[in-house]
């Protein structure tokens, strides 16, 4: 089993979700040895989004072990790399 797992709470109007989509998609690939990445669509999930309390979109959660590790809200790279380097 991979050491983390990383959730993407995005929504589909959300123009920085759509803009970080792709380098996450790109950072999946790059991770994939170490963490399982999921995508959480917080408009047909609302009670998932609720339990992880996403306040904006997009936000990054990282479990490790299923523990809460952090979250990271908004479209940067570099925060989410610097959260991904948890799992290495």
């Amino acid at each position: 089993a991979r050491a983390g797992v990383l959730i993407d709470c995005y929504a589909t109007w959300c123009g920085p979700c759509k803009a970080i989509s792709p380098v996450v998609d790109r950072l999946s690939e790059e991770h994939s040895a170490d963490v399982d990445f999921y995508k959480v669509d917080v408009d047909e999930c609302s009670d998932i989004a609720a339990e992880l309390g996403v306040r904006a979109m997009p936000t990054f959660f990282f479990f490790k072990n299923g523990e809460k590790l952090q979250s990271v809200a908004g479209a940067a790279e570099g925060p989410i790399v610097a959260a991904l380097t948890q799992f290495k």
